[in-house]
């Protein structure tokens, strides 16, 4: 609907109807691949005869110059496929080499790599199942399958107690079962949700290395733990060595680039 319109009318003004031909998905830049079943589903609702012959999958390291499949088809479906096929495998094949290179970079360590609800517009499921490609974790999905309360959240209810309280009794009003968040931005603010309960996580937003660290000893071990702003590349290692249970990463979504592919003529042989 995007992309097509009222019609491919580049490929219908000088493609013969009858032309049949293979194109090929090269890969101009080293990294994690990622889309190939969605490329699938693309040139299936474009035309169900065009056929794959793969030989990459999704998570695998690709470098330059490989080859993930060639297609089979009508020349004129395969061109109409081509951007809208490449531009979902660019974009989740870029955020899977950046959730690939987080991952590696706390391994070994106890820390989970998360990644966030900063995501584009309409493109959350394929942009967090890049993520797991990469091997990265999902946080929440959505704002219905987990509670977070943010410091927005915190500052309206009244305070950190308020905000646990009212929550609860929510929840149990509506029958939901879901685990609490609480964001913190002190060590104090630590202090405050221990004591008071009714949290599964806490998260340290904006906290120090030396910060995170002592709040994961406050913790010891009574809920899970996450650490998110300020980590960058220089920093990520360290965070993961304080102990803490999770690390969210929304730069994982928000902030990557694509992985350079095209989508070539190849003659047939």
């Amino acid at each position: 609907m995007e992309d097509v319109g009222d019609g491919d009318h580049s490929s219908l003004a000088c493609i013969d109807a009858d032309r049949m031909g293979q194109m090929k998905l090269l890969v101009k830049q080293n990294g994690i691949l990622a889309g190939v079943e969605v490329a699938k589903t693309v040139l299936n609702i474009v035309d169900p005869t065009i056929t794959m012959e793969q030989f990459l999958h999704d998570g695998d390291a690709v470098k330059v110059g490989d080859v993930a499949f060639i297609i089979h088809g009508p020349v004129r479906s395969m061109l109409t496929a081509e951007r809208t096929l490449l531009n979902f495998m660019q974009r989740m094949s870029g955020i899977a080499t950046t959730a690939r290179k987080y991952a590696d970079m706390v391994a070994g360590t106890h820390t989970t790599i998360l990644d966030t609800r900063k995501t584009t517009p309409n493109m959350r499921i394929f942009e967090k199942y890049a993520v797991k490609v990469g091997g990265a974790s999902n946080h929440r999905f959505g704002l219905f399958d987990m509670v977070m309360l943010k410091d927005n959240h915190i500052d309206f209810a009244g305070g950190i107690e308020q905000a646990i309280d009212k929550t609860h009794t929510y929840l149990k009003s509506k029958g939901l079962n879901l685990k609490i968040e609480v964001e913190t931005r002190s060590l104090d603010d630590v202090r405050r949700v221990l004591a008071h309960g009714g949290a599964d996580r806490i998260m340290f937003d904006n906290f120090s290395v030396e910060q995170c660290r002592e709040a994961v000893g406050i913790v010891a071990g009574r809920c899970e733990t996450e650490a998110s702003g300020g980590i960058t590349d220089e920093t990520l290692r360290a965070y993961a060595e304080t102990g803490v249970d999770f690390i969210s990463v929304g730069a994982l979504t928000h902030h990557i680039s694509s992985l350079d592919m095209s989508l070539k003529f190849c003659k047939n042989e």
